[in-house]
């Protein structure tokens, strides 16, 4: 998408996206393919029989399925939940493909204003990083009141660091990541460009203590790459 020269336009989940999302997000973000396994796991430690479990922002089914194979019971409903229609279209092919027999319900919707109720386990998948920022801690909130005590939200973001000597150290070994997986410095730059005015992201004290102000009672960090972390937040 950013191997040829471009006028610098808003990032947008549309279809072009959505076709070559998978190999993008491989090849942008460290330890994404350890983190959707991961997320398996996690859910079978924290989802309780007879709740709901949500991906927000599931884009094209990855940890939606992820979580799918971690949830034992029956009984549970599983929602992911995107605002682009074709990545949900292009979902549905991925989740008909998977062999598990747990039903996975869609929505095409604004997670902003979606219902979360009666849940063990949520998903924000690098998706926090998308939501204006006096927007978070309405939706953060939400996903708290919604979940049962005992149950956790499983929060992955792209996050800047204090130090802008650590920062700059962090950004340089990010490029050198996607270098190594392709990527040209065009590429980078182009993307860079096309990402810093919706991807806006924050320092892990500010969501660590946003986490715990919209009600959740222990929050920590299980993974970090670089500039990208992911960390559990239990009610």
């Amino acid at each position: 998408m950013f191997a040829t020269r471009r006028n610098p336009e808003e990032f947008r989940f549309d279809a072009a996206v959505a076709r070559v999302f998978p190999d993008m997000i491989r090849r942008s973000v460290p330890g994404y393919t350890t983190i959707i396994p991961m997320l398996e796991v996690i859910t079978g430690q924290f989802v309780q029989p007879g709740t709901h479990c949500y991906d927000l922002g599931c884009s094209l089914g990855a940890s939606t399925l992820a979580m799918r194979h971690g949830i034992p019971f029956e009984d549970c409903r599983l929602i992911g939940v995107d605002n682009s229609a074709d990545m949900i279209e292009r979902c549905h092919h991925y989740i008909a493909l998977d062999d598990h027999p747990l039903p996975v319900e869609l929505l095409c919707d604004d997670i902003n204003d979606t219902e979360i109720a009666n849940a063990s386990v949520t998903t924000l998948n690098f998706t926090l990083q998308f939501i204006a920022t006096q927007k978070r801690l309405a939706l953060l909130r939400r996903i708290a009141r919604g979940t049962h005590k005992g149950g956790a939200l499983i929060l992955s973001e792209k996050i800047r660091f204090e130090s802008d000597s650590e920062q700059a150290t962090q950004t340089r070994l990010h490029h050198e990541f996607k270098r190594a997986n392709g990527y040209s410095d065009l590429e980078i730059s182009q993307k860079r460009s096309a990402l810093e005015q919706v991807l806006i992201p924050e320092t892990l004290a500010e969501h660590r203590e946003r986490l715990l102000y919209a009600g959740f009672s222990e929050v920590m960090t299980w993974y970090q790459c670089f500039n990208f972390v992911s960390m559990l937040a239990i009610k």
